[in-house]
């Protein structure tokens, strides 16, 4: 029983990961990898700084996983990733256009 079990997931991974591999596989993928990168940014932000911190890179990291993964999902037509990844990528976007704002607010408080 644990051979046949074996056998299909193998077989299970090969037509998800090689049969059915094509550019959009790819370019989901790569999205996946984008999204899945800003963990590991404001993992080692966090680490060298002894605290939980969001760096700027995280945002956009996020919203280039997010737009690439909402991409994705239009095209393979999945009203799940189209659905999360809409709302999400507005969040990002916002919040890229808050840490812009209070930049160029600091920014402005010590030109005076």
């Amino acid at each position: 029983m644990l051979i046949q079990f074996g056998q299909a997931f193998h077989d299970y991974l090969y037509d998800v990961f090689v049969a059915k591999f094509d550019f959009w596989l790819a370019f989901g993928l790569i999205a996946q990898l984008l999204f899945t990168a800003r963990f590991l940014v404001q993992w080692i932000s966090s680490e060298r700084a002894g605290q939980s911190v969001v760096p700027m890179a995280f945002w956009f990291f996020s919203m280039g996983g997010g737009v690439m993964t909402l991409i994705y999902g239009i095209a393979k037509r999945e009203p799940i990733i189209i659905l999360g990844q809409s709302l999400a990528t507005v969040i990002y976007i916002r919040n890229i256009m808050l840490i812009l704002k209070n930049r160029a607010r600091a920014s402005k408080t010590l030109d005076n």
